[in-house]
């Protein structure tokens, strides 16, 4: 499994689809998500006091676009998608923050 954070409302305003892309995937051309290990640290590191997140868990076997895994600026390799997610790869959606 593979995890990505979300702001609740872009995750609304895309319900009636079957693929979901956040904001952020206009200008990276990626979607960013993080193992289950990394979770702890991307959440203090980049939502630290943001509110009404929401966090996808994603079985990386059923996404239809290709998942790399690259390495980031501290030298940890995360799972970067290279498309959508479709949403029947997404297991569960549960509120964080």
């Amino acid at each position: 499994m593979i995890y990505h954070v979300v702001p609740a409302h872009e995750w609304t305003d895309q319900e009636g689809s079957d693929y979901f892309t956040p904001a952020s995937f206009a200008r990276e051309a990626f979607i960013h998500c993080c193992t289950q290990t990394q979770l702890a640290g991307v959440l203090k590191r980049y939502y630290k006091g943001q509110t009404d997140l929401l966090l996808l868990t994603v079985d990386e076997q059923i996404l239809e676009f290709p998942l790399k895994y690259e390495k980031a600026t501290n030298n940890e390799f995360f799972p970067h998608l290279y498309g959508a997610i479709n949403k029947n790869a997404v297991i569960t959606v549960e509120k964080i923050a």
